[in-house]
C-alpha cells in the first residue's frame, strides 16, 4: 500500500510540474520553467525509487519531502514567497528535521536490529543532527556554487543568510528529539 501511494503521490508531483513547465515555457517564464523542470526531476526521486527498486518507504518522510517540495519550488520560487523573507529560513528549519527523520530511517536500516542495544543514545543523537547539518551545508555549498558560477542570486543575503539558513537546519535537526522519536520505534 505505501509503495503504491508513493507512486502515485509522486505521480501527481511531476505531472503538476509538467504542466507547469510547458505553461511558463510557451509564455515566455524561463526561470519558472527553470524551477519546475527541477520540480520534475526532485519528484521523480521517490517515484523512480519505488518504481526501480525494493526500499521500503517510511510513509511521512515522503509525503514530507513532496510538501517540502511543493513549500519551496512552487510555493517559493514559482510562487515568489521566499520574497517574503522569512519563507526562506522556513524552509530550511523544514528541511533540517525532514533530514533529521531520514537519518533516523537510516539509522535504523543500517543497524543490525540487535546491536541497538547497546548504541548509546547520543551517538543516534550526533548521527542523526550531523545528518541534517550536513544537508544543509550541501545546499549552501550549491547555492555559493551557483551564485559565483552563474551569477546567480540565491545568497541574497550574502553571509547573514547562509548562517541564517545553517541554523535554522540545525534547529529543524534538533527538532526530532522534541517530538519524542526514538531510534528505536519501529516505522510504519
Amino acid at each position: 500500500m505505501n509503495r503504491k501511494l508513493v507512486i502515485l503521490l509522486s505521480l501527481m508531483y511531476v505531472l503538476l510540474m509538467a504542466i507547469l513547465a510547458v505553461y511558463y515555457y510557451t509564455h515566455g517564464l524561463s526561470f519558472k520553467s527553470m524551477v519546475a523542470i527541477g520540480g520534475i526531476v526532485c519528484g521523480a526521486v521517490p517515484l523512480l525509487l519505488a518504481i526501480f527498486t525494493k526500499l521500503q518507504f517510511n510513509l511521512p518522510i515522503v509525503i514530507s519531502y513532496l510538501i517540502f517540495l511543493v513549500g519551496s519550488q512552487l510555493f517559493g520560487s514559482i510562487l515568489g514567497w521566499y520574497g517574503l523573507g522569512w519563507w526562506d529560513t522556513f524552509m530550511h528549519l523544514i528541511s533540517g528535521a525532514i533530514l533529521a527523520f531520514t537519518g533516523i530511517a537510516l539509522y535504523e536500516r543500517l543497524i543490525h536490529r540487535s546491536a541497538g542495544n547497546e548504541i548509546s543514545p547520543w551517538f543516534v543523537f550526533l548521527f542523526t543532527l550531523s545528518f541534517a547539518v550536513l544537508g544543509g551545508v550541501i545546499w549552501e555549498i550549491y547555492e555559493f556554487s551557483s551564485d559565483q558560477l552563474f551569477g546567480m542570486t540565491l545568497q541574497g543575503g550574502g553571509n547573514t543568510d547562509t548562517m541564517t539558513d545553517l541554523i535554522a537546519d540545525t534547529v529543524g535537526g534538533l527538532s526530532y528529539r522534541n517530538m519524542g522519536w526514538s531510534a528505536n520505534k519501529d516505522e510504519t
